[in-house]
């Protein structure tokens, strides 16, 4: 089957057979298609759009295109969670270990932050001697014994999806739903799972800025899992200021420890709480939702989450004692804070902004091959709805290098406003698609 002519078709809005579609991801797996002709028909179906159906063979092909693992032989129900990407978003740390609590055998693949957004496989690398680069075998003992394991995509899971991304980062075809859904849900399918909890993130921080594009993407994942055979439910939830205080890797397995010992954000708190109860729903452990809560609650208030987190650190080569004193963890040499002139309540703040000032900080990457930082970042001293006086600081910044600073210091002191009345409450769990 000739390339041209399945570009042809997707260009002219035809919809493609299966055949069409296998060709494709067989093409980016073998390299029997160019790039250019990869990328070509990367823009038509950005620009054309797939069918559910063309979008749930897109996954299929994908998930296929490389090993899958099967872990039917660990007792226990299997359910991941994935966000789509939000600036202080460390929810992962947090639920995994409380789910685990709760019974959940949670084996999780997660990926690394580009530009604004961070990753959870770098939060991790923020903990001394923490190994994401499990083999299979290493993966699945710690399954066994610890009940969660995190690590990042094997070169022989969803091979296609490696070679389509690095494309897409380069072609403008990033924000795709079918693409997006086919790239998640094609490593997800390979993990092993029966059970996935999708929170897509939208605002101002967030690749899907309003909800109307938030919400087409999470019926698009919850279609294309259902079907692949995978049960999935999708949050839709708020990210136009951060999740949480801290930005920045360290700064954000730091308050991860806070929120499982029970005094994290309240925002993070409850989030994160919510998250997990789904998956424990899901996993068929709690027969309401009223029930999952109260189950991951108990969790979190008897520190049973946290001694998940402190083992599954260990089991992965870490330093569990960063657990009982954060100060093992990096810390930048040096600390800035911006001050705000005006009082009163804190209306917005953008999330976009402060997510690329801890970028700029070195706490992301501008490009793939980006190092990154784990020391530095951004702490938010005071979140929209509260007030603040003049003269007081509103973020605490983490720096290394001084010709970071003054970049990141204009984006931040930009990035909020201040009036006399508090701004209408708007809920961090915005809808939910089951």
């Amino acid at each position: 089957m000739r390339a041209v002519d399945v570009i042809r078709a997707k260009r002219d809005g035809q919809e493609l057979s299966n055949e069409q579609i296998d060709a494709f991801v067989h093409g980016a797996t073998h390299r029997g298609w160019e790039d250019y002709q990869l990328s070509a028909l990367l823009m038509a179906i950005c620009l054309k759009g797939m069918t559910p159906a063309e979008t749930g063979r897109l996954t299929r092909a994908m998930a296929e295109s490389g090993a899958r693992i099967d872990l039917s032989d660990i007792p226990g129900p299997k359910v991941d969670k994935h966000s789509t990407g939000g600036v202080g978003d460390k929810t992962s740390l947090i639920l995994a270990p409380l789910a685990a609590a709760c019974g959940v055998v949670v084996p999780m693949m997660s990926g690394r932050g580009l530009g604004h957004t961070g990753g959870t496989l770098d939060k991790l690398a923020a903990i001394p001697g923490f190994r994401t680069d499990l083999t299979e075998n290493e993966f699945r003992i710690a399954l066994e014994k610890v009940g969660v394991g995190m690590i990042g995509q094997t070169k022989d899971v969803a091979p296609a999806d490696k070679k389509l991304y690095a494309l897409r980062d380069v072609t403008a075809t990033v924000e795709s739903v079918p693409l997006i859904t086919a790239s998640i849900l094609s490593k997800k399918l390979a993990e092993g799972i029966s059970g996935l909890v999708m929170d897509v993130k939208c605002g101002r921080g967030a690749y899907m800025k309003n909800r109307t594009d938030a919400a087409t993407l999470a019926q698009s994942l919850v279609s294309g899992a259902k079907a692949n055979g995978l049960a999935c439910e999708a949050v839709l939830t708020a990210m136009d200021a951060p999740l949480g205080r801290a930005v920045g890797n360290a700064l954000e397995v730091v308050e991860a420890i806070e929120t499982l010992t029970g005094h994290g954000p309240t925002d993070l708190t409850d989030l994160s709480v919510s998250l997990a109860a789904s998956m424990v729903r899901m996993a068929g452990l709690a027969a309401t939702d009223a029930d999952a809560e109260a189950s991951v609650r108990s969790a979190l208030l008897s520190g049973a989450g946290l001694d998940v987190f402190r083992r599954m650190i260990d089991q992965q080569g870490g330093d569990p004692n960063v657990v009982d004193d954060t100060a093992r963890l990096p810390r930048a040499p040096k600390r800035a804070v911006i001050t705000t002139a005006q009082s009163g309540c804190v209306l917005e703040m953008d999330a976009f902004a402060v997510g690329t000032a801890a970028m700029i900080l070195g706490a992301g990457r501008k490009t793939v091959r980006g190092r990154i930082d784990p020391a530095v970042g951004v702490v938010v001293r005071v979140k929209p709805g509260e007030t603040i006086q003049a003269g007081e600081a509103i973020y605490d910044v983490r720096y290394r290098k001084n010709d970071t600073l003054p970049e990141a210091a204009s984006l931040l002191e930009s990035s909020y406003k201040i009036g006399e009345a508090p701004p209408a409450n708007r809920p961090t769990i915005l809808d939910t698609i089951r």
